[in-house]
């Protein structure tokens, strides 16, 4: 049988082993003494606390991701669309991250939905569709401000996926043809303008030089004939019909 002074001496062994903790690189560990905490931080490493006098909570400084989940949000032109994102933020501080703040994680969660639909419904719909990384910055900036009292850093904020209507997306569809075919009748329109210039010009050379306009016709016959056509064309003087055409007007 164990004596009092074994006994005494395993139970402080066992107390000695509970005391002993071990934190990884990315973790810290905020200490509670007699209810206060601890101004420095325990970890990374291996340390002691006192139990029952000690409590410690683990926080990590690892990056969170956390994805925002569907958010109904109206636009500023009334268009009522669904946007989910993501926000990826890490802890700086795991003293403001444990006591000025319940639950860091779920409050940066809830504070990143309700800006998403603030920000998100102050913008029209094409800015939204466009304008993508400015929208993230704004993000970002107005999530991190409300944050920094916590500890909280928030690196980046992404729009995943902004998910439109039915009607909405036919509607645009519509607009991105009409802007094609708009794009389309200028270009054909300023070709016509160029070509329109070109032949101007060209009937101005060649009305300088009555032989070029016989050599042009001489070229147009070569090609109607290598395309193994029948058709024979002779050009006719317009005045060889004046002989018929004036007396007939006379008369009339």
């Amino acid at each position: 049988m164990l004596s009092f002074p074994i006994i005494i001496l395993i139970l402080v062994f066992i107390y000695l082993l509970s005391c002993i903790k071990i934190l990884r690189e990315y973790q810290r560990g905020v200490v509670f003494r007699l209810g206060r905490v601890l101004p420095k931080p325990k970890g990374p490493g291996l340390f002691l606390i006192f139990p029952p006098i000690d409590r410690m909570v683990r926080v990590s400084l690892r990056t969170i991701v956390l994805d925002i989940p569907p958010q109904d949000v109206i636009t500023k032109d009334n268009v009522s669309v669904k946007v989910n994102a993501v926000v990826y933020f890490r802890v700086m501080d795991p003293l403001k991250a444990v006591i000025e703040v319940q639950d860091y994680l779920y409050a940066t969660s809830q504070l990143s939905q309700t800006t998403l639909r603030s920000v998100l419904g102050q913008v029209e719909l094409d800015e939204l569709l466009a304008e993508r990384e400015k929208l993230n910055a704004r993000l970002q900036e107005y999530i991190d401000v409300h944050t920094d009292p916590w500890g909280v850093k928030v690196i980046m904020v992404e729009i995943k996926h902004v998910d439109l209507p039915q009607e909405m997306v036919r509607a645009i569809a519509r607009q991105a043809e009409a802007e094609r075919e708009k794009r389309a009748k200028i270009i054909h329109a300023e070709g016509e303008l160029k070509a329109s210039r070109t032949l101007a010009e060209a009937a101005e050379i060649i009305s300088k030089n009555p032989t070029t306009l016989q050599l042009r016709y001489l070229q147009t016959l070569t090609e109607i004939s290598t395309e193994k056509n029948s058709t024979l064309i002779f050009p006719i003087p317009i005045e060889l019909f004046r002989a018929f055409v004036e007396p007939l007007a006379k008369k009339k």
